[in-house]
């Protein structure tokens, strides 16, 4: 779809004069809902001009309307990607995740981890490098997982694609050490996020329990007893961009209330 302009300021926006992001251009995969929707909010209250990337355009649409975001592109990170504008700041927070157990995952459900959560994430970071390392300036933003530094039952291919990812930002991050752009990832435990709703649906159609049983054993993995906000995530990622993460790179940081 053609990219969607703001209808009018956001009443929640920071005045320019104390906006820590202004003049900053940033792009949010997986930007019309959880983690990516609540990293653009944080951005577009910091003063940056936000674009968001994602496959439901009725989201997109919703989250632009809300104020998240100036713009959005409709698009599939697996598949051939638009010409994306031009960036600062990419939060890559697209990605997916199934499960089933090792002998039940066939290569179909391997192709479609890694295409979403590895490949996918290398081709944004291929479209928006260039411009980055041509202005002398940027920040690169993975949103990997707590399964990028352990693993989980019944989730090997998301895992893999995962770890598959946090080696990529470490790689990426060595190459472009001096200059002056970061490459880092997030990695959150379990979070209040539509991915995860969808988690439950499964643990409950295998299992049998009800969907409060399997909040529950997944709030459990955090010693914190509770799951992620997005909005926790949101504000990891906003540090990361701001003149004083500029020594931050290649990092790996959980947001799991200590359980990595």
């Amino acid at each position: 779809m053609d990219a969607l302009p703001h209808p009018g300021p956001h009443p929640g926006r920071a005045p320019e004069a104390a906006s820590p992001l202004a003049a900053r251009r940033a792009l949010v995969t997986g930007g019309g809902s959880g983690i990516g929707l609540a990293c653009a909010r944080a951005l577009t209250e910091a003063g940056a001009t936000v674009t968001l990337l994602g496959r439901r355009e009725a989201m997109l649409r919703e989250a632009v309307a809300a104020g998240a975001a100036q713009q959005a592109i409709a698009a599939d990170i697996t598949g051939p990607l638009p010409d994306l504008p031009p960036c600062d700041i990419l939060v890559h927070a697209a990605g997916a995740a199934e499960s089933a157990p090792f002998l039940e995952s066939d290569d179909a459900l391997w192709q479609r981890m890694l295409a979403v959560n590895l490949l996918g994430a290398a081709a944004v970071m291929r479209a928006v490098l260039p411009g980055m390392l041509a202005a002398g300036e940027g920040r690169i933003i993975a949103v990997a997982s707590t399964a990028a530094l352990k693993g989980y039952r019944y989730v090997a291919a998301y895992a893999a694609a995962k770890h598959g990812l946090l080696g990529l930002v470490r790689a990426l991050a060595l190459e472009v050490a001096g200059r002056d752009v970061t490459v880092n990832a997030l990695c959150p435990g379990f979070t209040e996020t539509p991915l995860l709703d969808a988690s439950i649906g499964t643990i409950t159609r295998r299992t049998g329990r009800d969907a409060a049983a399997a909040r529950a054993s997944l709030a459990r993995h955090n010693p914190q007893g509770r799951l992620v906000r997005p909005e926790e995530v949101a504000a990891a990622a906003l540090f990361l961009c701001l003149p004083g993460a500029a020594a931050v790179n290649g990092a790996a940081i959980p947001i799991a209330g200590g359980e990595v």
